[in-house]
C-alpha cells in the first residue's frame, strides 16, 4: 500500500523544509575543528536554487510518497552538489571567485580548506545515505536510492564529466561529445535526483522509467540554459561570474550551435522531459512546475 500523497506546497516553502533538514544533518558551525565547520556552513548555506533536493521531493510525491521518506536523500544530494561546486571553483579547475552571489569558499578560507570542505560534504552525504539520519528524525535512505545517487556522482557520472570537461578545454568537440560530457557532469546528478525520489517512495518500474526519461532530458536542458545564461546573463542575476566559460576556452552549446539553436534545443528537451511524466498523471504536477522553472530561468 502506498503512502498518502503529500499535498503540493509552494517552492519557497519546500526550500525552507530542505534548509531545515540540511541544518539538522550537518554538525553545528561551532563543532571542533570550528574553522572547518564554519567553512562547511559557509559553502552549504550560501543560498542557491536547491533544485536537486526539490526534484527528489517532487519525484517522491509523483510516486505518491511522503516527504519524510525522501528528505534525507534530498539533503544528501544537495551536499554532493555543493561539494562539487566548491571543488569546481578551485584554481586547478574552473578558477572562479564568485558563487551563489558571494566569494567562493577557497577565496574566503583558502584552497586547502576548500578541498577539505568538499571532502567533508561528500563524506557526510555518504554517511546519510548509509543510514545516519535517526538524530534528525528522518526516514533512512533506501539502498536503491543511495546507489543511484552515488553512481551518478562517480567516475562514470559527474566526476567523469568533469574529467572530460578538463580534457576538452580549447578543443572543438562534435555535438554528440559535448552532450555526452554534460549528460555526465550536470545531467547525471539531476537524473539521479528523480530516480532517488522515486525509489524513496517505492515507485514501480514504470514510474521509475518515466522519471529516468524525464531526468535525462531535463539534465541536458538545464546545462544548455546554463550555457546560454553564461553568455547573456549578468553576474548580479546569476550569482556567479558571467562569460567565464569563454574566457577559460571551454566549448559551450551557444559557441557550437549559436544562441537561437541552443534555445530551440533547450526547449525541445524541456518538452521531452514534460512528456515523459505523462504516465504519472496529476501527481507529477510539482515536477512539471520544476521543469518549467529550471528551463525558463534567468539565473
Amino acid at each position: 500500500m502506498t503512502a498518502p500523497f503529500t499535498p503540493r506546497r509552494d517552492v519557497a516553502e519546500d526550500r525552507l523544509v530542505v534548509e531545515k533538514a540540511l541544518s539538522a544533518l550537518l554538525p553545528p558551525a561551532t563543532t571542533h575543528p570550528a574553522r572547518l565547520h564554519e567553512a562547511l556552513h559557509y559553502a552549504l548555506f550560501a543560498g542557491g536554487k536547491r533544485l536537486r533536493p526539490l526534484l527528489v521531493l517532487a519525484a517522491c510525491r509523483a510516486c505518491e510518497g511522503e516527504d519524510r521518506q525522501a528528505m534525507a536523500a534530498a539533503a544528501a544530494i544537495e551536499m554532493i552538489h555543493t561539494y562539487s561546486l566548491v571543488h569546481d571553483d578551485l584554481p586547478a579547475m574552473d578558477d572562479d571567485s564568485l558563487r551563489r552571489g558571494q566569494p567562493t569558499t577557497h577565496v574566503v578560507y583558502g584552497e586547502g580548506m576548500a578541498i577539505l570542505v568538499g571532502d567533508a560534504l561528500l563524506t557526510r552525504a555518504a554517511e546519510i545515505l548509509c543510514g545516519s539520519t535517526t538524530a534528525a528524525g528522518l526516514d533512512p535512505v533506501p539502498p536503491a536510492a543511495a546507489a543511484a545517487l552515488m553512481a551518478a556522482a562517480g567516475s562514470t557520472g559527474m566526476i567523469g564529466g568533469q574529467a572530460l570537461d578538463l580534457a576538452s578545454q580549447g578543443l572543438h568537440l562534435p555535438l554528440e561529445q559535448l552532450e555526452d560530457l554534460h549528460r555526465r557532469k550536470t545531467g547525471a546528478l539531476i537524473r539521479a535526483s528523480l530516480l532517488a525520489g522515486g525509489h524513496c517512495a517505492g515507485g514501480s518500474a514504470a514510474q521509475l522509467e518515466a522519471l529516468g526519461r524525464c531526468g535525462t532530458a531535463l539534465g541536458l536542458a538545464f546545462q544548455i540554459v546554463d550555457d546560454i545564461l553564461d553568455v547573456t546573463g549578468k553576474p548580479g542575476d546569476l550569482g556567479k561570474s558571467a562569460g567565464k566559460d569563454e574566457r577559460a576556452g571551454k566549448l559551450t552549446f551557444p559557441a557550437l550551435m549559436g544562441l537561437q539553436a541552443s534555445r530551440r534545443r533547450a526547449a525541445e528537451l524541456a518538452g521531452e522531459s514534460r512528456d515523459a511524466l505523462a504516465p504519472l498523471g496529476a501527481a507529477a504536477d510539482p515536477m512539471r512546475d520544476l521543469v518549467r522553472r529550471a528551463t525558463e530561468r534567468i539565473s
